[in-house]
């Protein structure tokens, strides 16, 4: 891309870039507000889960869907007035698979409105035809992301695309670096709709053209990234899906606005909000959303590769926390391919059980559905047959409720067939049921619907072709500008995996109780993939090295517990030393990832505070002085 300013002119004030969605549900008053309650002098939003773009693909081959995000376009069309008025730039990548046509649709706006705004697309995600072609041509799968990695057991049925008749590819994006989008805002563009960038590339590419960065200031956009990460998730960074939620009034997590990252010319910045709204920023928030969906100490996007091992969180003020201490390399020549493709079908059955004996029904109602479909010759038709218990009934019940539990009959197969046969199957011996059986009303996830699974690759970056066309105001493109390749990469080592280095006799740090480990603890948690992160620390720096010293791979997997742990999983485990916090991936809980998942919480985000829930050995001074925090923050409050 070449040079954009020399960095020797005197700084800019720092660019202050509001965030507006985490997920495609994000209403368009979201937009609105960041752009009304307060200066901004960007709005980014991140419309884009991994699944958007599959299930927008099937949509728009049906007929039925434009294949741009319609929260994308409410919140557009609520607040392009405003960005108008106010001089506000839009990076969004609510394009999804359609980002010319959600740009044109915006275009045609703004010539109605009067309004006479600049807007521009980016191309170059969609490789779909390439994938489809490579797969029939060669019968070879593109290189699996998690592939380099020897400990890690790719998930049963992850190669099942190779079936290009019976499992279609679907969609297939890579996730696009902030280039294009530079590209585009030099063109003047005031909106840029984008879509599968990473989920960080809008903010680097506002921080980039603003500050006038080059593409191999690494520490600066590295620092970028980071402030991306933090913001990009809807309100994760104000106080939603935060662990100590429970230590501050509850009304302050209600109707919460959304982060913004002040980034300075040195790539430093402050996370914060628009004041008056509720929400807080805080150095545990910011924490927190800094180890969500981490894969280790170094943060990839196309443009740089960010080593955050000594990063800075520190409060410097009432809702502003600042990051620092994030150094940058060189981009790795692989970017991330998200491929989908008919995975086949399933279906879920709910079934209540109460009281006396739940064990032994549960038991009997799996040798019933057992029994029959080998009866009907269907017991091997499944890619998966997963009987779940939920829930655990209370003795000496105080209700019919507390004594319930449920199990969930999860099932996988690659024709509707063989699960309309289960169902079929069950109504035969529906009468045999156990005593007190019965069913809940919602049987609307019983018959069999078709899922897509993802296969997660990484494709070369120089075989992309990426840029920003900028529109005429009949929806044309007027100029489009390919926006090159890194001018260097730096090949990828293996992620760190490590105990801690000079672990502490836990009996020093004196007599203990029978705790829950949140009690001490905060944490995070999300999905990368078949992948849970999980990064947790410790309240006061003195408790740190009792942390380290007792979360150890080993104790985590006992954590986790026989009955979750299977023997193709792996764990890898560093350390945040900085921000007191020890970080793990586990490889494999979520089997394909969230299109497919067994489990209830595909996202892994439940997996945090199920492990902060586990009653171990504490500390009875490290109690005592948490519950002292706790007391002082809500009197201070």
């Amino acid at each position: 891309m070449g040079d954009l300013g020399s960095n020797s002119t005197p700084a800019t004030r720092p660019c202050r870039i509001a965030n507006c969605s985490g997920a495609r549900g994000d209403p368009g008053y979201q937009m609105r507000r960041q752009a009304i309650l307060g200066p901004v002098d960007f709005i980014t939003g991140d419309y884009l889960a991994e699944m958007n773009l599959a299930e927008n693909a099937e949509g728009m081959k049906a007929g039925v869907h434009d294949g741009w995000e319609p929260t994308a376009w409410d919140g557009l069309e609520q607040t392009l007035d405003a960005i108008k008025e106010k001089g506000i730039r839009i990076i969004i990548n609510g394009g999804a698979l359609n980002p010319q046509g959600l740009a044109q649709k915006a275009q045609r706006f703004v010539n109605e409105k009067g309004l006479d705004l600049k807007i521009a697309y980016v191309y170059g995600d969609d490789l779909l035809e390439e994938v489809k072609s490579n797969l029939e041509k060669t019968g070879k799968l593109p290189q699996h992301l998690d592939a380099e990695n020897d400990k890690v057991s790719l998930a049963q049925n992850a190669t099942d695309l190779l079936d290009t008749k019976g499992k279609p590819v679907v969609s297939a994006n890579a996730y696009l670096g902030a280039r294009a989008i530079v590209k585009g805002l030099e063109l003047g563009a005031d909106v840029i709709i984008c879509g599968r960038v990473a989920d960080a590339s809008p903010v680097i590419g506002a921080a980039w053209y603003w500050h006038k960065w080059s593409d191999t200031d690494y520490d600066r956009l590295a620092g970028a990234l980071i402030a991306g990460h933090l913001i990009e998730c809807s309100a994760y960074v104000t106080g939603s899906n935060f662990a100590g939620f429970d230590e501050y009034p509850l009304e302050t997590f209600v109707d919460l606005s959304y982060g913004i990252a002040e980034i300075a010319d040195d790539g430093t910045s402050v996370i914060t909000k628009h004041d008056g709204t509720n929400g807080l920023v805080n150095e545990d928030n910011v924490k927190c959303q800094f180890l969500y969906e981490l894969q280790g100490s170094t943060y990839l996007n196309s443009d740089v590769s960010a080593d955050t091992s000594g990063i800075k969180i520190e409060q410097v003020g009432k809702n502003r926390v600042r990051l620092s201490n994030i150094r940058g390399h060189p981009p790795p020549p692989t970017t991330k391919l998200a491929v989908f493709y008919h995975g086949g079908y399933e279906a879920q059955m709910l079934v209540n059980a109460t009281g006396y004996a739940t064990a032994e029904k549960w038991q009997l109602f799996e040798l019933q559905m057992r029994h029959v479909l080998k009866q009907k010759g269907l017991i091997d038709d499944f890619q998966l047959l997963d009987f779940q218990i939920l829930g655990t009934a209370e003795a000496n019940p105080r209700s019919q409720f507390a004594s319930t539990t449920y199990c969930r009959l999860f099932v996988q197969a690659d024709t509707e067939a063989a699960i309309y046969g289960l169902l079929k199957g069950w109504s035969e011996i529906g009468m045999m049921h156990f005593s007190g059986f019965h069913l809940s009303l919602d049987r609307r996830t019983a018959p069999p619907r078709s899922y897509l699974a993802f296969y997660p690759a990484i494709v070369d970056q120089n075989d992309l072709n990426e840029g920003a066309a900028l529109l005429t105001t009949d929806g044309e493109d007027a100029r489009r500008v390919d926006a090159g390749h890194p001018p260097q990469y730096q090949k990828l080592s293996p992620r760190e995996n490590y105990e801690t280095a000079s672990p502490v006799d836990l009996s020093s740090f004196g007599p203990t109780r029978k705790a829950r480990l949140g009690d001490v603890a905060l944490a995070r948690s999300g999905d990368k993939g078949a992948n849970i992160n999980f990064g947790i620390f410790a309240r006061h720096s003195h408790h740190y090295p009792w942390l380290q010293s007792f979360l150890t791979r080993q104790r985590l997997q006992e954590l986790i517990g026989p009955e979750d742990w299977k023997e193709d999983f792996f764990i890898e485990r560093m350390e945040f030393s900085n921000i007191l916090a020890v970080h793990f991936v586990i490889y494999g809980p979520l089997g394909r990832g969230v299109s497919s998942c067994r489990l209830l919480d595909a996202l892994g985000k439940g997996f945090a505070d199920y492990i902060r829930d586990k009653v171990v050995d504490v500390p009875v001074s490290f109690l005592e002085e948490v519950q002292e925090v706790k007391k002082e923050r809500r009197a201070m409050l």
